[in-house]
Formats: structure tokens, C-alpha cells, sequence
């Protein structure tokens, strides 16, 4: 690989310098990605490989950067797994049949990533191409807390009410839900490294409404659960 730098950070080699990783949300600033948005639902751009190809390199061939991260959302694994979503114009992601009861668990299926999401597997394979072994791409996916809380909550939420209603008053189901998504996560991102990733990455963008014993109990066992039993092939980051 001509430039990894990344890689070499992550496995805790000697670089020339401090790598340092910024969230974007999907380049709101380029003109190029607002142009694609302008034709297509967001979800339309993540469910065609081309254009979610296409949006991957935009900030690649617009910066010097020393990584890709595939153009995808957390929540793509849904559909498959019986939960309907969409999103709602400037208010984000929506859960059309939030699951609240221990049913609606039982309820949730596992995922196979080749059927269920093969246009993520796809835009990556076309990423790779289109990099040529210059940069590492990075794949990813939500962590288990942040995607049952979304799941519970029906979308954002300030307050959790719902997810931790069910936390602490039906623990559990909790752990039942929590090892449903775990299992999912599993295969979402062993997939995605088979398909040619270099790296993965882990969101847990919404675990900050725990306290630590809370994280301990109800998150943390699962996070580990998945960097246990991902691929090792690659180097595999958390936020």
C-alpha cells in the first residue's frame, strides 16, 4: 500500500506523524455530495454501490487524506433484521416499528450480509478498486447499545426513556436484545472485512448516557464480544 499511515497508527507502529480522525457527516460541505443529494434519498445514494462509491471518494480526491471510510449508515442492517426506517427530512433517522416489548425481540431476525446489505459489499469491492491500493478504506457499524437504542427509541432521543425503561426494568430482555444485535454486528462486520476493508470501526455514538457501572453491565460485555470474535486481519478501532 502506497500510503499507511493509518495502519501502521493503528497497529501502534513509528509514523511521521500523529494521525488524526475527524466525523463528517457525509461532506454536507462539498458541492459535489449536495449535487448528489439534490437526485437521490440518502438512502438511495447507500443502496446503490456506485453512488455510494462515488460519495466515498469525493473528500479522497478533493483532500491528501491517509484513509477512505466507506459511505454507508448504521442503520442498513435494519430491513433485514424486520425493522422498517426511513428518514424524516432535517430530523434523521426514523423507526417505523420501534420494538418495545419482549415480542417484538423475539421477533428480530439474524442478518446475512451477502442477501440482506450485498450494495455495501458491493460499493466497497468498487472502492477498492477505485483506490488502488493507495489508501486503507475503513468499513463500519453501530455498536449494540447505540443500535438498540435507536430500535427502542423509534430515532434520537435525548433522555433514553424507552431503552432504559426496558434496561432496568426487564434486564432480561435486555441481554436477549443486546445478544441478537451482538450476533449481527458480528457478521455485518466479518462481511465487510471479507469484501476488502482494511480496517473497522465500531460506533458507539450515544453510550455516553451511561454511567460507568451501568456501561459496565449493560454495553460493555457485548463491545467486547465483538472485537473478540471479528476477523483479526484487521486493526479494529471504537468510538
Amino acid at each position: 500500500m502506497k500510503n499507511d499511515n493509518f495502519l501502521r497508527a493503528c497497529r501502534r507502529e513509528a509514523t511521521d506523524f500523529t494521525p488524526v480522525w475527524l466525523m463528517r457527516q457525509a461532506g454536507r460541505y462539498m458541492k459535489e455530495y449536495m449535487a448528489l443529494k439534490e437526485k437521490y434519498s440518502f438512502l438511495e445514494m447507500c443502496r446503490t454501490p456506485e453512488i455510494a462509491c462515488e460519495v466515498t471518494m469525493q473528500p479522497i480526491n478533493a483532500f491528501d487524506l491517509d484513509a477512505a471510510i466507506i459511505f454507508a449508515d448504521i442503520l442498513l442492517p435494519l430491513p433485514a433484521m424486520g425493522i422498517d426506517f426511513g428518514f424524516k427530512k432535517d430530523h434523521g433517522p426514523e423507526i417505523y416499528n420501534p420494538v418495545r416489548t419482549r415480542a417484538d425481540i423475539d421477533n428480530i431476525k439474524g442478518i446475512e450480509p451477502e442477501e440482506d446489505v450485498p450494495f455495501l459489499l458491493e460499493a466497497i469491492k468498487l472502492v477498492k478498486g477505485e483506490l488502488n491500493d493507495s489508501i486503507p478504506l475503513i468499513g463500519f457499524s453501530g455498536a449494540p447499545f447505540t443500535l438498540a437504542s435507536y430500535i427502542i427509541e423509534g430515532g434520537g432521543s435525548r433522555n433514553y426513556t424507552f431503552a432504559k425503561g426496558i434496561m432496568y426494568s426487564d434486564p432480561e430482555s435486555w441481554h436477549v436484545l443486546m445478544t441478537k444485535i451482538t450476533d449481527i454486528v458480528i457478521k455485518y462486520l466479518n462481511a465487510q472485512i471479507k469484501a476488502g476493508v482494511n480496517a473497522v470501526q465500531l460506533f458507539d455514538s450515544w453510550v455516553g448516557c451511561l454511567g460507568p457501572a451501568e456501561y459496565r453491565e449493560f454495553a460493555l460485555p457485548y463491545t467486547k464480544r465483538i472485537i473478540e470474535s471479528v476477523d483479526k486481519s484487521v486493526p479494529f478501532i471504537t468510538f
